[in-house]
């Protein structure tokens, strides 16, 4: 009877060990399945990416850029020429041109057109909302 209950507890030792081992793959098998689900995502969203990129390129050429760089470069030269002429930096001669332009401009006889002698109205009316201009969609990345 001894001997009976020694292969019993050895055949439930095998049993338990073989169902550790079986657990012990499942668990693997469990995170490699949700490490391979993190990875379909992570393409997924490089594969959106991809797309929203080359919708990007459709919409604005290199052309198109390197227009508008060329006009920021313009309009901020522009903006630099202001900013000297408003900081002082006009020689003796521009500052008479400036001076001559502007008795010019005040000698002239100018017509203005006549100040209405009606009161104003006591209500403002409400202005009505300025329609934007439609700007091109971009798609966003999801």
């Amino acid at each position: 009877k001894a001997m009976l209950l020694l292969k019993k507890k050895r055949y439930q030792e095998q049993l338990l060990d073989r169902t550790d081992n079986q657990i012990s793959n499942l668990e693997r098998m469990v995170q490699d399945i949700e490490f391979t689900q993190i990875e379909m995502k992570v393409i997924e969203g490089l594969k959106i990416g991809n797309e929203c990129l080359n919708k990007m390129h459709q919409v604005m050429s290199i052309e198109e850029v390197e227009r508008i760089i060329g006009e920021t470069q313009d309009a901020v030269e522009y903006q630099r020429q202001i900013d000297e002429l408003l900081a002082g930096s006009l020689t003796e001669e521009d500052e008479d041109a400036i001076l001559e332009e502007l008795n010019a401009i005040t000698q002239e006889q100018l017509e203005l057109p006549e100040v209405p002698s009606e009161p104003l109205p006591e209500e403002i009316p409400e202005a009505t909302p300025i329609k934007n201009r439609p700007k091109p969609e971009l798609v966003a990345a999801s």
